[in-house]
């Protein structure tokens, strides 16, 4: 499967009981749709997949799959440190009719290189649904190597990788490697750092899936299609003219700002699942400027 343009990692609203807003998520979704995005990722970290039970997991892939219909892409984020569980979620995304599955590299429990080749095998061989891993070291404690990537590229129905490492260098790597094996057409990189979408896809990546397009989906959308057009100059002036306000919504922990600038807008979202907290008053002064600069409250 291939994946190109603009991918929205997710929020999942809540209401004042810490419960799922269903007409809330529906609402975000069509208004998404709206702004041209490619596809929609539910139950991802920016879905505060680490505070919802599996129940709601489900509850949340149903509702992106039916409010959806066919209309963009849907990903469901489908990862855990636990094999059997990932593997679990997956298979119930395949059934749910989701387009593809979102999978986290194994937090916590640091597995080798080689261990990380084997839990995305086990997973491909256990399912038929297009694969995306997902690197990002800041919050699993583990970085995959470029080697790794070229070797989970090579599993059936492994199609792509969302990137966090926050090293173009390594993209580059990867690109290159890919280049070697001659995969590149076959495997999509996408941007997992919404700062350095722009300089991703000018050394090969294909898209981004990104947490700040909650908020401002119409300039990434813009930004992005600008570089798969090879309109470089309008891609370079739209990523400069987003940093101030992508660089707020990581001031604290995804999806603290993000949620935040949500609520500022009138957009479904609602409060956070502890541990998480509101954010510090000198940092939501950050946050409501970057708004305010972008003429989005």
């Amino acid at each position: 499967m291939n994946f190109e343009g603009t991918y929205v990692a997710m929020v999942t609203p809540l209401d004042e009981n810490l419960q799922i807003d269903e007409e809330g998520f529906r609402s975000n979704i069509n208004y998404l749709i709206d702004k041209g995005v490619s596809g929609l990722v539910g139950a991802g970290t920016t879905g505060e997949s680490a505070t919802i039970s599996h129940d709601e997991h489900r509850k949340i892939i149903e509702i992106l799959v039916d409010e959806v219909d066919g209309r963009v892409q849907t990903i469901a984020g489908t990862g855990s440190n636990a094999t059997t569980e990932a593997l679990d979620l997956t298979q119930f995304a395949q059934d749910a009719g989701a387009d593809a599955a979102l999978i986290i590299t194994p937090y916590y429990n640091k597995p080798q290189q080689h261990a990380l080749v084997q839990h995305y095998q086990v997973i491909s061989d256990g399912t038929d649904i297009p694969i995306i891993a997902y690197n990002v070291p800041s919050r699993t404690g583990i970085n995959m190597d470029v080697d790794t990537v070229v070797e989970i590229a090579k599993i059936d129905n492994v199609d792509a990788i969302k990137e966090a490492s926050g090293s173009v260098d390594k993209v580059s790597d990867i690109y290159n490697a890919l280049s070697n094996e001659g995969l590149e057409d076959d495997f999509n990189i996408l941007s997992g750092e919404d700062s350095l979408t722009f300089p991703i896809m000018a050394v090969g990546g294909t898209g981004v899936i990104s947490a700040s397009a909650n908020i401002d989906a119409r300039r990434m959308v813009l930004m992005v299609d600008s570089i798969l057009n090879d309109d470089y100059d309008r891609a370079m002036e739209l990523h400069y003219e987003m940093l101030e306000l992508i660089r707020a919504c990581f001031v604290e922990s995804n999806p603290v700002p993000v949620k935040t600038a949500m609520g500022l807008m009138g957009l479904p979202s609602g409060p956070l699942r502890q541990p998480l907290a509101p954010m510090k008053e000198e940092n939501l002064e950050v946050l409501k400027k970057a708004l305010k600069n972008s003429e989005l409250i």
